[in-house]
């Protein structure tokens, strides 16, 4: 397992994606100033919950 560590300020965009029935991960991808990061994540984690927190945390709250 590897562990990375992103300062939120870093990230330009991100997109998330919901496991489904033909995908069995869910998807999080970021394009940051390191680059573009793939993530996939596990079909029981709350991929729109990342997503919000990761909203949050860039856009900052509205």
């Amino acid at each position: 397992m590897e562990v990375y560590s992103l300062p939120y300020s870093a990230i330009n965009m991100w997109s998330s994606e919901n496991a489904g029935k033909f995908d069995l991960d869910a998807e999080l991808e970021l394009w940051t100033r390191a680059g573009h990061i793939k993530i996939k994540v596990g079909k029981k984690a709350d991929i729109r919950r990342l997503d919000m927190l990761i909203a949050h945390s860039v856009l900052g709250s509205q």
